[in-house]
């Protein structure tokens, strides 16, 4: 850019009789010059889609017909820690600890959480009780996720289920 655009730029900028929010034209042959204005947020330092995030094992999709059988009309998914925290369970988990499976550990996260999202709130806190997954405890334990309602790839309305210091 030339000393000259330049100048003519700082003026610009500095013409405090505008507001700075305010529509600027540039001058005629120089609209190739005028650098972009900065993104507010910053630089993306990485984009990934829902769809890229399932693949990738980030979220765990929630099966359509459970999801509508708990309550939930719009996809349901589960972010990997959730799923570890409240949903995963083996046998040798149910033999070293209290018979439990997956499915029910899911079902009951999911119509909690259909229960807490009918309370209204496109982000809410979802308490629940599950027995931790650490090889001893037998007894369930109060926990708190968080349901969230959003735009998915397309827009459309989507449920992610994670837990409260997650985005």
């Amino acid at each position: 850019m030339s000393d000259d655009t330049e100048d003519l730029l700082a003026r610009i900028d500095d013409d405090l009789s505008v507001s700075h929010d305010a529509m600027r034209s540039v001058p005629a042959g120089l609209a190739d010059s005028v650098p972009e204005p900065a993104n507010p947020f910053g630089t993306v330092i990485d984009a990934c889609s829902r769809a890229d995030a399932i693949a990738d094992g980030m979220l765990r999709e929630v099966p359509e017909g459970l999801a509508r059988e708990a309550g939930f009309r719009v996809p349901v998914a589960l972010t990997s820690a959730v799923w570890e925290d409240c949903v995963a369970w083996s046998d040798e988990d149910s033999s070293r600890q209290t018979p439990q499976d997956e499915d029910g550990r899911l079902w009951d996260v999911l119509y909690m959480s259909a229960r807490a999202a009918r309370r209204g709130g496109s982000d809410v806190l979802v308490s629940l009780y599950r027995v931790p997954r650490d090889g001893r405890a037998r007894t369930p334990r109060l926990i708190n996720v968080r349901c969230a309602i959003g735009p998915g790839d397309t827009a459309a309305p989507v449920i992610t289920i994670m837990q409260p210091d997650e985005d």
